[in-house]
């Protein structure tokens, strides 16, 4: 959400940012919100000179009783009684109207980076850089789950029986890997400084419509039947919720928070689950990190993110590039993003494993995330990447670590978490 001060000062600017988005429907909110947020200033100036004029005639009132002018203190009681009742009317009036300008300016979306490419959709964000060398062996790869079943690692079908479609149990050492990933990743986050956390799996209404947008919420949580509680679709979501209507010293940020959470998405849209695989789902865990900062660290902080998360997954032996996110393919809340893609040998493509997005201020902005500066008080801005997320990152290591005769081979740094085992052997 951004400043609505801003809308008043360079309504422009705004506008520009939503076509950029190629959100063209959304510019009409422009000129709506500029009404409704004048009609509410002039409403509040209207109760507070009101309020300044009854306190006024209130101590006429005394003084002309004591003068014997009582007819003339009924007429000052009169008036008092009308200002009283506009006041009133005022007043029932605030809510709503307040209401109607948060709303839209929860949908206007943020005012993107100047660095961001503009383009309508994924299909024109910009590749960064690649890191290792992609390889495809000279033996066929088969689809992931194929090899997780050759391990007997994996069970859609109970799954289906259990739960319905995107949903899955993990078996033996597929199971075991799964653990071992997130063991490593929360050890590997721990070691660049960030303090290690476990979140509420659930959140508030409230803490939903701050940290993301509508669309978003719709498309995403899980509502839980009868209470004021969603499902977290990610970690992130409890983990800046944590510093909701929070006044922060300068002196302690950064705030860097690494956290595990098992994760829960409807995935409604164009793409839905996957039936066969694992790359799309209704569950899933996760490994998250969060920053909360001042605004002028948060470019750095960005940089840092995502190259925790190249880093990981060099460290397991697979390639990976980062691709900038394009105008169109940002959510309204962010102000930049990066994608981290990992290398399948069998598609012989990248694929999407991690997003590391900047917010700026908009998610403290709608959660009172505040900074005590020297001359006051101002928004921190809030930061969030995936450091790794099987079972999708099970499907990269499974891939590039692949030997002709169906094993699997343990990078060095993951065997600890294995019990020192150096290869998976096909059941």
């Amino acid at each position: 959400m951004i400043d609505i001060k801003l809308i008043r000062e360079n309504p422009d600017l705004v506008r520009e940012n939503i076509r950029k988005k190629f959100q063209d429907e959304k510019l009409p909110l422009v000129d709506e919100v500029i009404e409704l947020d004048l009609e509410n200033r002039k409403s509040i100036q209207r109760m507070e000179q009101l309020r300044a004029d009854r306190n006024r005639l209130s101590k006429e009132i005394g003084a002309l009783m004591a003068q014997g002018k009582k007819d003339e203190a009924e007429g000052i009681k009169a008036k008092i009684a009308e200002f009283t009742a506009e006041q009133k009317e005022l007043e029932q009036k605030q809510p709503e109207l307040s209401e109607r300008i948060t709303k839209i300016m929860m949908t206007i979306p943020n005012i993107i980076d100047s660095s961001v490419p503009i383009g309508k959709d994924d299909s024109e964000n910009v590749e960064i850089k690649k890191y290792g060398e992609p390889i495809v062996p000279d033996f066929e790869i088969p689809y992931h789950s194929d090899i997780m079943k050759t391990f007997d690692g994996i069970d859609k079908d109970s799954a289906g029986r259990v739960a319905g479609e995107g949903f899955y149990y993990l078996m033996g050492d597929i199971a075991r890997l799964h653990s071992a990933v997130l063991s490593y990743a929360r050890d590997f986050m721990i070691d660049r400084g960030f303090t290690y956390c476990i979140p509420p799996y659930m959140i508030r209404s409230n803490v939903v419509t701050g940290v993301m947008s509508f669309s978003e919420m719709d498309a995403m949580m899980y509502k839980i039947e009868g209470e004021d509680l969603y499902l977290i679709g990610t970690s992130e979501h409890s983990m800046i919720g944590k510093f909701i209507d929070t006044i922060n010293d300068e002196e302690k940020l950064p705030y860097t928070l690494t956290s595990y959470s098992p994760c829960f998405r409807k995935e409604k849209g164009a793409h839905g689950v996957e039936e066969r695989g694992v790359y799309r789902i209704h569950q899933f865990e996760k490994q998250e990190m969060i920053v909360v900062c001042k605004p002028e660290d948060s470019p750095m902080w960005f940089d840092k993110l995502w190259q925790n998360t190249v880093d990981l997954f060099r460290s397991l032996d697979i390639p990976v590039r980062t691709i900038e996110c394009c105008s169109g393919d940002l959510a309204d809340l962010k102000v930049k993003s990066y994608d981290v893609e990992a290398w399948s040998p069998r598609q012989k493509k990248y694929f999407e494993v991690g997003s590391c997005s900047n917010l700026g201020d908009a998610q403290a902005r709608r959660l009172k995330i505040r900074i005590k500066g020297k001359d006051g008080n101002y928004f921190a801005h809030t930061l969030n990447n995936t450091c790794v997320a099987p079972p999708r990152m099970l499907i990269a290591f499974l891939e590039n670590n692949l030997n002709a005769d169906g094993s699997v081979n343990i990078p060095e740094v993951l065997r600890p978490y294995m019990g020192g085992k150096e290869k998976l052997e096909v059941k």
